[in-house]
């Protein structure tokens, strides 16, 4: 989008916001994993965010997995993009929900997955830390190496019919399509 798509706003509310609202309903820090610590401002009405710098630039989000499961304090992580605009708290709960035997939580529907829309085990640290030293920096290739339970499309659906949850705005025109899809 050409600058900081997680300050782009949206109905008043930048993107980072939109997200961290949904999370709040979570116990738990709020972390924002970005190239340095002082990328995002300080969001008053989220006392509990906290802003961390990668430790791997330039590994991409799996990367920016390791670093948020390493400073976090809890053991499960709900990991979520900035750039999602319409999650589903329900969902989002239902997920946090099936954790408690797995590694990851993670949506999938056809042959399609969203890994930055999942829930994730300090468990995953060691396979995440191997990865990195390989230089496979796919999210989803941390999958044969850890307990997986897959939210099938069928559950996704009873929660989000529309997948909207999985809306990513990533180029301009998907920001305007946001910005209508508000208004409605």
């Amino acid at each position: 989008m050409g600058r900081n798509k997680a300050l782009a706003t949206i109905s008043q509310r930048n993107l980072l916001e939109r997200v961290a609202g949904y999370l709040s309903s979570f116990d738990g820090d709020i972390l924002v994993v970005a190239a340095s610590e002082y990328d995002y401002p300080q969001l008053d009405n989220y006392p509990r965010l906290r802003v961390v710098g990668d430790i791997h630039l330039g590994k991409g989000p799996l990367g920016g997995l390791y670093t948020g499961l390493r400073v976090s304090r809890s053991f499960y992580n709900l990991v979520l993009a900035c750039d999602m605009p319409f999650l589903n708290r329900d969902l989002l709960s239902y997920m946090v929900q099936l954790s408690a035997r797995f590694d990851v939580v993670i949506p999938r529907w056809g042959d399609m997955m969203e890994p930055l829309c999942a829930v994730y085990s300090k468990g995953c640290l060691p396979a995440i830390e191997e990865l990195l030293r390989q230089d496979r920096l796919r999210v989803s290739g941390l999958l044969d190496w850890v307990k997986v339970r897959y939210v099938e499309a069928g559950e996704i659906d009873r929660f989000d019919p529309e997948h909207l949850s999985f809306f990513n705005v990533n180029t301009k025109a998907d920001f305007k399509t946001a910005i209508e899809m508000v208004r409605e």
